[in-house]
């Protein structure tokens, strides 16, 4: 850190994230949550994609999709960093795709970080453990981001792990989108911090937005960006054992709504698990399936079309 500044570098494993939970994710909301704290500068905003080149010959609406959602990322300050889409088939036959950005990001980061004093890495991939532990013995603090399949070595061995499902607006609800983010009558996320298993109720403790704060997680301390909701063992879902409560790696999501009994009090309805880090799968709600006709082959493209057309709309527009 010189002058007082922070400098920081983002790296992102774009098709690790989008296939394990990131679909359409936000990257103004990810630069605002990384230079989130007094004094940041950020330096290096790498997103590592997947493109298939063979296909963007040939197919003009692919093409044009593709580079609409580039240049809109390009918008927001990052830089883009292809990786080739390789077609190859199984024993079965079936054609398959791969798109490996591991190396790149490697090296990139371990280069380029001479002149940084943090890395935010967003991605789950375990393969960057020992890139994480080269980064923080040269002096680097490392942050990373992710949302399901995360490698729990990874988790444990970065400085810090945050869920990308519980930052504010990083990813979409299943909610009214025109309702913000903890304003009542939104659908958000957060997790369990306490439960009275012999009264059946507990509370669900949820980030308010991106702060720099993020350590200040005793909800009664003024500054603390974080607030609490009553949760009643009713309005969680039934595969959920309780005997898991209150737990850090259950993300629940929820409609947030205003209670009845206390002022100024929220209350979690309607609660569904929209992930697990402790490797259960009970209560696990479905989660949309992005990737299976890509994993089949077929022609719905490696690269992300449809999130494409979703990023055109929402990449700059403010939160």
């Amino acid at each position: 850190m010189s002058n007082g500044e922070l400098h920081i570098g983002v790296y992102v494993d774009a098709e690790n994230i989008r296939y394990n939970g990131g679909y359409a994710m936000r990257y103004d909301v990810l630069r605002r949550f990384a230079g989130r704290e007094e004094g940041a500068r950020l330096l290096r905003l790498n997103t590592y994609m997947a493109v298939d080149g063979e296909r963007m010959k040939r197919d003009r609406e692919y093409r044009e999709r593709i580079r609409g959602y580039q240049q809109a990322v390009r918008d927001l300050g990052w830089k883009i960093i292809e990786k080739p889409v390789r077609w190859f088939v199984d024993e079965e036959g079936n054609s398959m795709s791969k798109a490996n950005a591991d190396l790149d990001l490697a090296v990139d980061v371990m280069l380029q970080s001479e002149r940084l004093d943090q890395v935010l890495l967003v991605t789950g991939d375990g393969d960057f453990l020992q890139v994480v532990r080269a980064l923080q013995n040269k002096g680097c603090r490392v942050e990373v981001l992710a949302f399901r399949n995360v490698s729990r070595e990874l988790q444990y061995e970065a400085d810090a792990f945050y869920s990308g499902y519980l930052v504010p607006g990083l990813v979409p609800t299943r909610g009214d989108m025109r309702v913000p983010w903890g304003e009542m009558g939104s659908r958000i996320r957060g997790i369990c911090i306490r439960w009275e298993a012999d009264r059946g109720f507990g509370f669900v403790r949820f980030l308010t937005g991106i702060s720099a704060r993020l350590w200040v997680t005793d909800t009664r301390q003024d500054d603390s960006p974080y607030e609490s909701a009553f949760v009643h063992i009713s309005d969680l879902p039934r595969e959920l054992d309780t005997d898991d409560l209150p737990s850090r790696d259950i993300i629940l999501e929820f409609d947030l709504e205003s209670s009845e009994t206390e002022k100024g009090g929220f209350i979690a309805r309607r609660c569904t698990v929209v992930n697990r880090y402790d490797g259960r799968t009970g209560g696990l709600s479905k989660q949309p399936d992005r990737i299976s006709t890509t994993e089949r082959g077929e022609e719905a493209g490696f690269a992300p079309q449809d999130e494409a057309e979703e990023h055109e709309a929402v990449a700059a527009e403010p939160s």
